[in-house]
């Protein structure tokens, strides 16, 4: 029989707690280490891959799991080996688990309603992992060799300190073992507890301070306030910042494989939460100016200007997708201008003048990577290309290997220039010349000179008529030709102002019609294209960012009618996940009685989709 090739975990049935840059893995009865995504990790490292918990006497049957805010679980089992003969339970466990950052810790409490006392013994089987997350996300198993001193368990520079009242511990072969000699007083319970401060010095992020943002007005609508709130609180565990600016946080684009800085990620979160937290968008713009590129690298894809893609502790190497990158990548076309971006519409939020104004010179460098530097086949028009062999492929939001296809399936060849990139540098260029105009800089008449050109030259190289429609191709390939299938990068476009407004009707017609909306979003490919498969990462399924995006661009556009029917599907689609949405889901068309499928493999919470709550509220308000 030919070998299973590894696999990435499924985590649709996990239940998560986190708070960035910790988190921890189980199912639904408290069981860690029975399915690959399970245990404890501390930024890019799984400290404890499972943990076994036994009561000598009886099974656990498990009968809840509430996690009421994402930091916290709360499991209660029954031990009617411990119990008496009568039909009601008399005897219960309950386990509340809790991570902060940097911790995890079990409090075990077992509760009798007998007369007489119950004697057993409660035992805690962790076993240290050490394993990177690369790795787990692989689906490779590692054998990280650890120490144990009776207190720490150590492998490399990441360590774990281990503290059990009243236990005895020891170590048997793999295993670290926490046994308690319990007696459950008649009528009465006793508590056990045991933690692990996790540790690694190697962490380019930390914990973010506590935000300062007023919590958002409650909705009206019980089911938006639901998942505003669900939202709210996912948003504030996926706070991080960097050591030597703790003030300055930013969102990780999310849980469990991208528990750091991402460029485009980070800023999309910031502003379609802008309304809620403005504090976030300053933050993060000033974190990315930090590492604004300043010459020019292609190992690391970095150019003078560039705003950066991802930042880790160490290489990330993919060796199923062939892609090996650095710790500081640049390897996106679309975050520089999206910074411009923000922070335009910081300062219309009402960013403190001396703050945008520290600003201007990082955003004179954004400007001229984007007029300068960003077109680097000399197409005309903003593109990418990987020129280390070994980064992304594909370097915009839709960043898989496939994501760029013809109708007929054909991958294309690039460099490509993506549409909405385009629009997104539109905007740019005209606001940036408004906020230098504003400060009394430079520059704003040649911005809106190369806005206004840019504008008449994607109009007449980007829109193709198809037997979809007229609409604008998702990207010019290597030869300039459109590259023709109908996807939802032609959302990103409205509200840009590269669009005139009947464009923008078109546009969203488009989206809301049966080939692209599912009923639960809007689909990354139309269901005619050879290539849409509702499963497909980026070919078919329905990403609530990439939905809400096109959200905003509609209310942006004054699609007020179109922007409430696209927003009311993703409150459904809340509602169908618990409102905590995940980063896509399958696009499946809606049926009556019926609910949005998972992507099985989907990371949750996602920033870019709690934030996207903020967005519907206010389409729906």
């Amino acid at each position: 029989m030919t070998p299973t090739p590894p696999l990435q975990p499924l985590l649709d049935d996990a239940v998560i707690m986190l708070e960035a840059p910790t988190q921890a893995w189980s199912d639904d009865i408290g069981r860690m280490g029975t399915a690959p995504i399970h245990g404890i990790y501390h930024g890019d490292v799984r400290h404890i891959r499972s943990i076994e918990i036994t009561v000598d006497g009886t099974a656990l049957e498990s009968i809840g799991c509430v996690s009421a805010v994402p930091q916290q679980t709360v499991l209660t089992d029954l031990l009617r080996g411990l119990d008496d003969e009568s039909a009601d339970p008399k005897v219960r466990m309950d386990r509340d688990r809790r991570v902060a950052a940097g911790a995890f810790s079990e409090r075990i409490t077992i509760t009798s309603h007998l007369d007489a006392p119950v004697a057993t013994a409660v035992t805690v089987r962790v076993l240290p992992d050490f394993a990177p997350m690369q790795e787990v996300k692989a689906g490779l198993g590692t054998e990280a060799t650890w120490s144990w001193d009776g207190s720490i368990c150590r492998a490399g520079e990441a360590s774990f300190t281990l503290t059990a009242p009243e236990a005895a511990v020891t170590q048997d072969g793999e295993a670290l073992v926490l046994r308690w000699d319990a007696v459950v007083p008649p009528r009465g319970s006793v508590a056990l507890g045991w933690a692990v401060d996790l540790d690694d010095p190697t962490l380019v992020v930390t914990a973010a301070r506590p935000s300062r943002a007023p919590q958002p007005a409650v909705p009206a609508d019980s089911r938006a306030a639901r998942w505003m709130a669900q939202a709210t609180a996912d948003l504030s565990a996926l706070r991080l910042a960097l050591p030597d600016h703790p003030d300055d946080a930013f969102y990780a684009a999310g849980a469990p494989w991208f528990f750091t800085l991402f460029g485009r990620d980070s800023l999309w979160a910031a502003r379609l939460a802008l309304a809620v937290d403005p504090d976030m968008a300053a933050s993060t713009l000033r974190v990315l100016a930090r590492l604004q590129g300043t010459g020019h690298d292609a190992s690391t894809a970095e150019a003078p200007g560039k705003i950066a893609h991802e930042l880790r502790s160490g290489a990330l190497s993919l060796p199923n997708e062939g892609v090996h990158l650095p710790p500081l990548y640049y390897g996106t076309v679309d975050a520089t201008p999206l910074w411009i971006c923000l922070l335009a519409d910081a300062h219309a939020e009402g960013m403190p003048e001396r703050e945008v104004r520290a600003l201007l010179p990082p955003l004179r460098a954004a400007l001229t990577w984007m007029t300068v530097h960003g077109d680097a086949s000399g197409s005309g028009f903003i593109d990418y290309a990987d020129e280390s062999g070994h980064g992304l492929a594909n370097q915009g939001w839709k960043d898989s290997g496939d994501s760029i296809q013809w109708r007929d399936g054909r991958l294309a060849e690039g460099p490509i220039a993506l549409s909405e990139v385009q629009g997104y540098a539109y905007e740019a260029a005209v606001r940036g010349a408004d906020l230098l105009d504003t400060f009394g800089e430079p520059g704003g008449a040649e911005l809106r000179a190369w806005a206004a050109d840019l504008r008449e030259r994607f109009r007449a190289a980007y829109w193709i008529t198809t037997p979809e429609g007229r609409y604008p191709a998702i990207a010019l390939d290597a030869h300039g030709a459109p590259v023709d299938t109908l996807t939802s990068n032609i959302g990103h476009l409205i509200g840009t102002g590269i669009l005139d407004p009947e464009e923008e009707r078109t546009c969203a017609a488009l989206l809301t019609a049966p080939s692209m909306s599912s009923g639960y979003g809007i689909r990354t490919m139309s269901t005619d294209a050879a290539g849409y498969w509702p499963l497909s990462y980026h070919g078919g399924s329905v990403w609530a960012h990439d939905t809400a995006i096109a959200v905003h661009g509609m209310i942006r556009a004054g699609l007020d009618a179109e922007a409430r029917v696209v927003a009311a599907q993703l409150l459904d689609l809340a509602e169908g996940f618990d409102y905590r949405v995940p980063e896509l889901h399958a696009g499946d068309a809606r049926v009556p009685g019926g609910a949005p499928l998972p992507y099985p493999a989907a990371c949750r919470p996602q920033a870019w989709s709690a934030a996207a709550a903020v967005v519907v509220t206010h389409a729906l308000g």
